[in-house]
């Protein structure tokens, strides 16, 4: 059942929020996305009492002989659509991740395979650029280092719009390829891997960093041979001491790039954080479920058969050429949908 007295608190909210935000006044823009993350609860509450109502009105109607007939036709459909609407409605009321809206810190390695593990990284980094244009968000270069062949060694990007660590969350691990090399001659497939990571960006309020464990130095920058980035007196490395996390920027502007050095490290820590804390809240269940770890291998493509193989939901596409172009919503949805399930379960369990 779903908890009426729950759904009373919710809809008092947000009428609440609603008559404040038109009254003005109040921090408007804490309200609106308040009111902006229940309005989908609140919306498939009513639906799913106005539903309710409609059963009920059409069991009365069993008692009419004249309109027997037709209650006995309509109640089956009504039933079938409320047990869909109370599905969504659970759904609506799954506790949030509170990163789930923020913008993102897209880290990218190349792991086992020397260059052909760079080349890959490279083709993430573009799978994930046109994924974000897709989607309207805006993509942004931290940090890049090619390698000779134009491979990544490193990059690091801010990825900002709506809902984007909601989307890309599940990116984050190891992404195993299958293909034969550029590199090679002898036409043989070769396997490589590239690292994933996606932090939600922290913001101030999140954690405070003790400017005493900071360490900051000014570098001179520049990209492979000197030839993909110019080189710049402006670059700056920020080395937060009690982890060892180390962090560079290399805009032009060395003020900016503190800033951005910052937050990326803002979003390292606070990334560290949750992990503990949901690494905590899982030993006290007994009952992990994929802890997430960056070790595993989450997913692999395989280019001679232009599949997409996702090891932890079991989905193969064979469209392995539109997802390198940035066509990641197929298998974003179904592990978004895939992470609700186990969610309810859990929680109905």
């Amino acid at each position: 059942m779903v908890p009426e007295e729950r759904l009373d608190q919710i809809i008092a909210r947000f009428e609440y929020l609603e008559a404040a935000m038109s009254e003005g006044g109040g921090d408007l823009a804490r309200q609106g996305r308040e009111y902006a993350e229940l309005r989908p609860v609140v919306e498939a509450a009513r639906d799913w009492r106005a539903l309710n109502a409609e059963i009920a009105q059409a069991r009365a109607m069993l008692d009419d002989p004249e309109m027997r007939p037709l209650a006995e036709e309509e109640l089956p459909r009504l039933e079938d659509c409320r047990a869909d609407l109370e599905q969504q409605l659970r759904r609506a009321l799954l506790p949030r991740d509170v990163a789930d809206s923020r913008p993102a810190i897209l880290e990218i390695r190349p792991g086992t395979g020397g260059e052909e593990a760079a080349l890959f990284a490279g083709d993430l980094m573009r799978m994930y650029q046109r994924f974000a244009e897709g989607q309207g968000w805006r993509f942004d270069v931290v940090e890049r280092q090619e390698t000779e062949l134009g491979g990544l060694k490193e990059l690091v990007a801010n990825v900002k719009g709506d809902g984007v660590f909601a989307r890309l969350k599940f990116e984050s691990g190891v992404h195993r390829v299958q293909r034969v090399p550029a590199t090679e001659s002898g036409g043989r497939i070769h396997t490589s891997a590239a690292t994933v990571a996606v932090l939600p960006e922290a913001q101030e309020v999140d954690l405070r960093i003790d400017p005493n464990d900071l360490r900051i130095d000014t570098m001179r920058s520049s990209g492979a041979g000197g030839q993909h980035v110019n080189t710049t007196d402006s670059a700056v490395r920020i080395t937060h001491v009690p982890t060892g996390l180390v962090v560079t920027s290399s805009e032009k502007s060395q003020h900016r790039n503190r800033e951005i050095a910052m937050d990326v490290l803002r979003a390292r820590l606070f990334d560290m954080e949750r992990r503990k804390a949901a690494t905590e809240r899982a030993d006290a269940r007994k009952a992990q479920v994929g802890s997430g770890d960056r070790s595993e291998r989450i997913r692999t493509y395989n280019f001679p058969q232009g599949r997409l193989t996702d090891h932890r939901i079991n989905l193969t596409l064979y469209k392995l050429d539109q997802v390198m172009q940035g066509d990641l919503s197929e298998v974003i949805d179904a592990l978004v949908a895939e992470d609700q399930a186990a969610r309810l379960a859990e929680m109905e369990g």
